[in-house]
């Protein structure tokens, strides 16, 4: 029996997010049953990050364990014949048999794509947030400069979350404009549930001038997610990597 850890990239419009649930398809399905059909195995992956319907994914991991004789080098090119176009194993190893793509130290990226001008792009659409109006860039950037380091970021965080425990470390946010695109990089140490998409979301009304950016700082001492702004579309999102420390 050996340990495969997964680097898996996917396209989430057409998916209910990684988690198995009960009101559509998933990654984390797809993956189980198409490493079962290989390696003749009931398999059930462990992933590092439930990304959410829609949100796309670089470097999302995953691993399974299997008595396969197939070397774990080659499962992401045999995968890879089998899995549809839209998830793509990148690269594939062996681990140790207790390692957990979940409780280890990591640091996770995400990337979030702005699509900022007037008309919007057909070819764009499932994969940035169109925003008509202008966006002060450097105001976002201020804002977000308060977000960095280890906070309760319990007011960026849904309502719905089950967990007890909201503080969080952001080593950086970086927010950049190249013609019509803005990307806001966010790197921390984990994520709330929807924790990234509300900080987007608070930073557009930073943009627009609805907020100055010091209030950022007034929302994240408050703890109260009324305090924030709007969720942002998940198209717009990515999980561009995930480092072990």
């Amino acid at each position: 029996m050996k340990r495969v850890k997964l680097i898996v990239s996917y396209d989430g419009t057409n998916y209910c997010g990684w988690q198995i649930q009960q009101n559509g398809i998933t990654v984390e399905e797809i993956l189980n049953k198409t490493i079962s059909d290989l390696v003749g195995e009931e398999i059930a992956v462990i992933g590092a990050s439930r990304t959410d319907s829609g949100v796309h994914a670089l470097g999302n991991v995953a691993v399974f364990d299997t008595a396969s004789r197939i070397p774990a080098e080659k499962m992401c090119f045999a995968l890879n014949q089998r899995l549809p176009e839209d998830i793509r194993i990148q690269s594939s190893c062996e681990v140790p048999p207790d390692w957990h793509p979940r409780y280890c130290d990591t640091r996770k990226t995400y990337e979030y794509r702005i699509l900022n001008r007037k008309i919007s792009l057909p070819t764009e659409r499932l994969y940035s947030h169109f925003f008509y109006y202008p966006l002060n860039v450097d105001n976002m950037q201020k804002a977000a400069d308060y977000l960095v380091g280890e906070h309760d970021f319990k007011s960026f965080c849904s309502a719905r979350t089950q967990v007890e425990n909201t503080i969080r470390t952001i080593y950086y946010i970086n927010i950049k404009k190249d013609g019509d695109y803005i990307y806001i990089r966010i790197n921390g140490n984990g994520f709330l549930y929807n924790m990234v998409r509300i900080i987007v979301g608070t930073l557009l009304k930073v943009g627009t001038g609805l907020y100055p950016p010091e209030h950022m700082k007034e929302i994240l001492d408050a703890k109260d997610r009324r305090m924030a702004g709007p969720k942002a579309e998940a198209r717009g999102l990515t999980l561009v990597e995930i480092e072990y420390m």
